[in-house]
């Protein structure tokens, strides 16, 4: 299940207020700079620090 483009334009990492890269493939977005990742479960993006997996 993919993510919605306009949902993708205003999301930004929770941590660091960074832009994010969606990976449809890992179904999950990535901060470069805080070096996480956030898992997308069901088209939702769980945007929550303590959620996150290192990069």
């Amino acid at each position: 299940m993919s993510v919605s483009p306009q949902l993708l334009a205003i999301l930004v990492c929770p941590k660091c207020k960074g832009e994010l890269v969606y990976r449809e493939a890992e179904s999950a977005l990535d901060c470069p700079a805080c070096r996480l990742r956030y898992a997308i479960r069901d088209g939702i993006p769980i945007m929550l620090i303590d959620e996150a997996t290192a990069l």
